[in-house]
């Protein structure tokens, strides 16, 4: 492993490499809060197994929450294209791994994200990169929905915008009520999904049927 500079590394090894930036203050600043929380949980961060879970905790939780360093506006903008397409474009499973505001634990799933252009459209990656900035956050699932809804919507201008989302949330499977088949299912819609009932149908049953 070779360190760069500013907390970069890369490992490579058989084929894989990796690069990972992380602010060395914020670094510093989490892992001490994880070392004291170690401790306050009943923990002996200085044994082996340990010495280094507060740091890697706090690489951790910078990937996890980038998020907040992205802008999901700019995100679509840097790839909208003039195109004389009016028909239903759908992104579907798009994974998404996100964490609970409420008690900071694991939710993930899928999204389903359909919108019909208004003479412009943008790059289909964009689209899940939208799903991935908002995901990578605290969140709940209803307000994510209603993010991606919504950026989606301003940016582009369409007839339309559909957004489901289906997730398992570890809050309900590992504490709490334990119920480990529980989905949660959430939508959001604009313009003519939103009044136009056969094309709301459509939607939904594209985004259930397996064509691939």
């Amino acid at each position: 492993m070779e360190i760069i500079n500013n907390g970069t590394s890369t490992d490579s090894c058989s084929g894989y490499s990796r690069i990972d930036k992380y602010d060395d203050e914020t670094t510093e600043k989490l892992a001490h809060h994880y070392k004291e929380i170690l401790k306050l949980i009943g923990e002996k961060p200085e044994r082996e197994g340990l010495l280094k879970t507060p740091e890697r905790v706090a690489k951790a939780m910078q990937f996890l929450m980038q998020g907040y360093n992205q802008n999901p506006d700019d995100i679509i903008k840097s790839a909208l294209f003039n195109e004389d397409y009016s028909e239903m474009v759908i992104v579907k499973d798009i994974e998404l791994y996100s964490m609970c505001e409420h008690h900071m634990i694991p939710f993930f799933g899928k999204a389903h994200v359909a919108y019909i252009p208004d003479g412009k459209i943008t790059g289909l990656s964009k689209i899940a990169r939208v799903v991935e900035a908002f995901a990578r956050r605290l969140q709940v699932q209803e307000r994510l929905t209603i993010q991606i809804r919504d950026c989606i919507h301003k940016t582009l201008l369409p007839k339309g915008v559909a957004v489901v989302i289906e997730a398992q949330h570890m809050c309900m499977q590992m504490r709490g009520v334990q119920k480990q088949n529980s989905v949660t299912t959430t939508s959001a819609f604009t313009g003519v999904f939103l009044n136009s009932i056969p094309t709301r149908e459509e939607f939904v049953h594209l985004i259930g049927a397996k064509l691939h």
